[in-house]
């Protein structure tokens, strides 16, 4: 396949397709899941909103980020007011996706994710919103929340690359500098590498893209010539 950007009414999705797009923070996931769904026609359900929600929410109410049974009970007591879509997240109708943004509720996002049960708690509704089709992206998509799925990608990129990424996401709302944020980005990497439950880990059947050096139309290219081939997307 070409570098070329497709146009978006080139390929649609066959019916209830799920794609798993895997890797650390900063290797892209986002970007890339938002423009596959706009050239397939399938929404993006991004799972780290729901972990970034709970680490806020427990930083709100003064839960310790240490105290795994009082953030699941945050968690419990969010669930009947999630209302997760491809806008973003709602509480009690309230979309509150720009507050969770920050790089303070990141790192809250990446001690919550490490706990077990709040995993589990999660882990149903994931599933049950991407039954009608969707790309979800996040560390353990292809491993534990989409098992199943037809496709999987594993995206990867240089640690200074990602950093350097971030930073240039933050820099109008942060005065870290691009060194602070790399080595905020490491520990980030050693908690989702070592967590015991469902770590940051390629699933077996995942096809990894390194995106150091990789425009992001280059990076969506891939992907569509791999869900081309196997007939995964069809012509209009």
């Amino acid at each position: 396949m070409s570098g070329v950007k497709r146009e978006a009414s080139e390929w649609r999705a066959i019916k209830g397709l799920t794609i798993a797009i895997d890797g650390p923070s900063g290797s892209g996931k986002g970007t890339v899941a938002k423009m596959l769904a706009e050239e397939i026609g399938l929404p993006v359900l991004d799972t780290g909103l729901l972990y970034r929600l709970c680490g806020f929410t427990a930083m709100e109410r003064g839960v310790a980020l240490d105290d795994e049974a009082a953030v699941a009970g945050v968690v419990d007591a969010l669930l009947d007011g999630i209302v997760w879509t491809v806008d973003g997240v709602s509480l009690d109708g309230v979309n509150v996706t720009d507050s969770l943004r920050s790089e303070a509720v990141g790192a809250a996002a990446s001690k919550v994710a490490a706990m077990p049960s709040v995993r589990q708690k999660l882990l149903g509704l994931q599933q049950q919103l991407s039954a009608q089709g969707c790309i979800m992206d996040g560390r353990d998509i292809g491993t534990v929340v989409l098992p199943d799925a037809p496709a999987k990608f594993f995206l990867a990129a240089s640690v200074r690359e990602r950093a350097r990424r971030r930073w240039a996401q933050l820099k109008h709302q942060s005065d870290s500098s691009l060194d602070e944020v790399i080595e905020e980005l490491k520990m980030r990497d050693q908690r989702d590498l070592e967590r015991q439950h469902a770590p940051l880990k390629q699933a077996s059947d995942a096809i990894t893209i390194d995106s150091t050096t990789l425009r992001v139309e280059e990076v969506v290219d891939r992907m569509l010539g791999v869900l081309e081939r196997r007939a995964l997307i069809q012509a209009r």
